[in-house]
């Protein structure tokens, strides 16, 4: 969903991310997450960090240096885990203000950072859970004067499967899980009909979620992804 920052030096992932965002015209999002997945940094050699703490620690500091050069700034740093020294990004992005998504639902550090530093945000598991983060949000951005509303929210629905009927739906979604080979199925998915579908989702948008990031796991189902963009989404839109 997002790019670990323990994985490259934050002055050179506001380069990449400006790169991308002139070769695309403009369509740049950098997402940025505090990393989670040991192994990978295990198997290529890269420093992990003594605990999520110490992680969330590296991610603070990137921000303000990623998020200066991305405006034009010249950022300073001195660490203790980056350093900077009134660095340039020239060419600028396209865009004015290319976003800076921060994935992670981490209440007292991570959505603070969102608060301090982000264009948008990603949480999931659950609307529940997307719900309190949202308070607890909002809570932070009151708290350092950010108003809250600058902030896109997007969210992680899961699996979305989309069929004529709900038992159909049901078998193509264990078909994933076994292709997969997950031990345990996800519960709470969006599958069903489409109007099955935007029933699941219709409440994130009462809350403010409007991007909605669905799951598509091998093997890819074309169906759902058409049928998610030409008959859920015109249902959520009339709602």
């Amino acid at each position: 969903m997002v790019g670990a920052n323990t994985i490259r030096n934050p002055a050179l992932v506001a380069k990449m991310a400006t790169t991308l965002d002139q070769i695309s015209g403009g369509r740049a999002i950098l997402g940025l997450g505090a990393a989670w997945f040991e192994e990978e940094h295990l198997d290529f050699g890269i420093e992990f960090g003594s605990g999520f703490p110490e992680r969330l620690r590296w991610l603070g500091e990137a921000l303000p240096i990623i998020r200066g050069m991305l405006r034009g700034e010249e950022p300073s740093a001195t660490g203790p885990r980056y350093a900077a020294r009134h660095v340039r990004n020239d060419p600028a992005p396209v865009q004015a203000r290319l976003p800076i998504l921060v994935g992670g639902g981490g209440e007292k550090v991570t959505l603070k950072l969102v608060a301090q530093y982000a264009d948008a945000n990603n949480v999931g598991d659950g609307f529940e859970n997307v719900k309190r983060k949202e308070a607890i949000l909002r809570e932070h951005c009151e708290r350092i004067g950010r108003d809250e509303r600058e902030i896109e929210r997007t969210t992680g629905v899961g699996v979305v499967v989309i069929r004529d009927s709900r038992a159909e739906a049901q078998r193509v979604f264990d078909r994933l899980f076994e292709n997969n080979r997950v031990s345990a199925k996800w519960q709470d998915q969006p599958i069903g009909t489409p109007e099955d579908v935007a029933e699941h989702l219709a409440p994130y948008l009462e809350i403010g979620y409007r991007h909605l990031v669905a799951g598509f796991p091998s093997p890819y189902d074309e169906e759902s992804m058409t049928r998610l963009a030409s008959e859920v989404k015109p249902i959520l839109e009339r709602a």
